[in-house]
């Protein structure tokens, strides 16, 4: 029972069946101011994630043009790290990321800060949402800006937890 669940989990996920928010993306990114260090300040609950803090992104450009993915936080007061790799696609902010083999799935930057010091990251489906800043706590004006556009998307923001970043 468990194993039906949580296939069935990872399929709606990895195909992205439910979408009930408009995840669309920004017209540009600059790969370049892109790549590097992000925090991890705030995601919605996800199995992949769940009893995490600390948790930070870092997006480093590969000789074939892909994009390596090394997600590290802690858990249960362990490291953890979590390599994946992202494909770019014919839309500069919608990128195909894959930590799970030959499974990928969407990666969308719905919003970015003119200066690249937030974003607000979606997927293919309403269930998954995160909001990653170059530094650990965001300024309250940030904050505002960024929940006011996920909730005009349709996304459920109380349902954000804010990520313990030390």
């Amino acid at each position: 029972m468990k194993t039906t669940a949580f296939f069935t989990r990872m399929l709606s996920w990895l195909t992205g069946s439910r979408l009930t928010v408009d995840n669309s993306v920004v017209r540009e990114l600059d790969l370049d101011r892109f790549l590097g260090s992000w925090y991890e300040v705030a995601r919605f609950d996800h199995f992949f994630e769940r009893g995490m803090s600390q948790t930070r992104a870092n997006y480093v450009l590969r000789d074939d043009g892909n994009i390596d993915v090394i997600n590290t936080g802690i858990k249960n007061g362990k490291p953890k790290t979590a390599k994946g790799k992202a494909k770019l696609t014919d839309i500069p902010s919608l990128l195909r990321v894959s930590f799970f083999g030959p499974f990928y799935s969407d990666y969308r930057v719905m919003l970015v800060d003119a200066d690249y010091r937030y974003m607000l990251i979606g997927s293919g489906s309403d269930g998954y949402l995160w909001i990653l800043s170059r530094t650990p706590q965001l300024a309250d004006s940030d904050r505002t800006a960024i929940l006011s556009d996920a909730k005009s998307r349709g996304y459920d923001t109380d349902k954000l937890i804010w990520v313990k970043q030390d």
